[in-house]
């Protein structure tokens, strides 16, 4: 039995797999040893073995994650093949697209903890629209996204065609009308990037975003005759459950699952995760596995009754995760500890 000085120290272990790795793996491997540091580093390493084993890995991005340019790291990893789905809100969908025209109109205010009513009004009467220290200008950004979105939305309404809110985005990046506008390194957009791989997306509730109050405006003025001409909720929830289906039979002899990984709380990660107990228990399909893998960050308190906030364990009880499923909470603030897990994943 080896004793306590013979045994392998675990910030040895993590040295050695940082060891081929870039400086930014180093510098976690060798600091981030306790509290949430740790779960950090336990959460990134959980995700590189599920890789490793050959699983695929759905991420959620809920909060203002593209406005805070998540992008920057979330896209190589979908270059990388490091993520395979994501599910994200509406706001999330579009704020990428609007940085990606629009970012040098953007303006940070990092007093925006002191800012007055007046100040407020100010910004709104610029057209600034205040996301926490960043405000994203709605005429360089949201109308003309709106003006060329529409354009989509309308041609597909007359032909009597129906698509996602994210396959309007890929026709619009797609088609290059947008191209000229760009003000960031095309990069550094996570949706660009999720478009170049046809990147499966699921935006529940995009309704309640900008883009779905604009397509509300016109089904309201008669510019869009027919409201389902942008696919929404259920729809996705179908499709997920069919592609969750038919991409856990890819595996073999038990090797490789389909791995959570969920920035934020809310719709973005509530709704996809409950596509397992749908499936196995209101479609009866006692064959399709749990999810493998599970993490979160997020800062939500669970005493509070948040659903966001409940330790992974709670998810056992719904059908979502077994009691062997690797399981992470990070409770911290997703723009610090997203790209740290991304950078030990790419080996930067």
């Amino acid at each position: 039995m080896k004793t306590k000085r013979q045994a392998k120290r675990s910030e040895d272990i993590d040295a050695a797999l940082a060891a081929t790795k870039g400086p930014v793996s180093r510098f976690i491997a060798r600091n981030y040893r306790h509290f949430n540091a740790a779960s950090l580093l336990d959460a990134a390493k959980g995700y590189e073995a599920h890789l490793a084993g050959g699983g695929k890995m759905l991420v959620t991005l809920a909060g203002a994650m593209s406005t805070a340019e998540l992008g920057i790291s979330l896209a190589e990893m979908i270059r990388r093949d490091k993520v395979h789905a994501i599910v994200c809100t509406g706001a999330n969908l579009e704020e990428d697209v609007y940085n990606l025209v629009a970012h040098d109109y953007y303006e940070r205010v990092p007093h925006y903890r002191e800012l007055t009513s007046q100040d407020e009004q100010a910004l709104l009467d610029r057209h600034m629209n205040r996301v926490t220290d960043t405000c994203i200008p709605e005429l360089e950004a949201m109308r003309r996204i709106e003006a060329v979105v529409l354009a989509e939305w309308v041609k597909a309404d007359r032909a009597g065609e129906r698509y996602f809110p994210h396959e309007f985005m890929y026709k619009i990046l797609r088609g290059g009308k947008l191209k000229q506008s760009y003000q960031i390194d095309p990069k550094n957009s996570w949706l660009l990037a999720a478009c170049k791989k046809n990147l499966p997306i699921i935006v529940p509730g995009w309704e309640d975003g900008t883009l779905g109050n604009m397509y509300a405006v016109r089904c309201v003025t008669g510019e869009i005759k027919h409201v389902h001409t942008v696919r929404t909720g259920i729809e996705y929830m179908t499709w997920l459950a069919e592609w969750y289906t038919k991409t856990a039979k890819k595996f073999k002899n038990g090797e490789g699952s389909i791995g959570f990984f969920q920035i934020g709380g809310g719709i973005a990660g509530d709704f996809p995760i409950c596509v397992v107990p749908m499936l196995r228990q209101d479609l009866g399909r006692t064959g399709v596995p749990l999810w493998g893998y599970f993490a979160q960050i997020s800062d939500s308190t669970t005493s509070y009754g948040s659903y966001s906030g409940a330790v992974p364990n709670e998810k056992i009880t719904w059908g979502k995760l077994a009691g062997s499923t690797p399981k992470f909470i990070v409770e911290s603030d997703a723009t610090i500890v997203a790209p740290l897990i991304f950078a030990w994943v790419l080996g930067q």
